[in-house]
């Protein structure tokens, strides 16, 4: 296999891989990756998939017209960006009896951050409840959503939520 095909492959398991898996299963569940074209650049640590995107690791999923995997200085991953007319994300966790799922124009994963941003038509649920925005920003560990209703060249998006009581 090409050495810029396997750090295009390698780039994509971190990022999934850090918010889904044990550690101990990271490393061995396979990365799943289905797209129509890949552009790799390795000197600007960037790798563009394209043409209904679907990357799945374990329990994670990423999905969109078009994903950008990019790197830091360091070669560490650091963030992924899916764009299209509805891009997705899914993640189930441990001790969640349900997924977190999240729709937008636009979803950035902040990896080291471990924050997903859901920006224009955004809406994430987890677990019964449910938030709609502009823009939604979701912190994985601490269970944190912040909304709110501006969108960059956009008409505001009000923000619209349903939260069930708990049991």
């Amino acid at each position: 296999m090409n050495a810029l095909i396997r750090t295009a492959l390698f780039a994509i398991t971190l990022p999934i891989s850090a918010a889904a898996l044990p550690v101990m299963a990271q490393s061995q569940a396979p990365v799943e990756v289905e797209a129509d074209r890949l552009d790799l650049d390795q000197r600007a640590g960037t790798a563009v998939y394209s043409g209904n995107v679907d990357i799945r690791q374990g329990n994670m999923q990423l999905r969109g017209d078009r994903v950008e995997i990019q790197r830091n200085d360091a070669g560490e991953l650091s963030r992924a960006v899916a764009t299209g007319g509805r891009a997705y994300i899914r993640n189930q966790l441990e001790d969640q009896d349900s997924p977190m799922e999240g729709w937008a124009k636009r979803i950035i994963y902040h990896v080291a951050e471990r924050r997903v941003e859901l920006i224009d038509q955004a809406e994430l649920t987890q677990q019964a409840d449910r938030f709609e925005g502009g823009r939604l920003e979701y912190f994985i560990d601490q269970g944190v959503v912040q909304a709110r209703s501006d969108v960059s060249g956009s008409e505001p998006q009000r923000i619209r939520m349903t939260l069930q009581p708990e049991q």
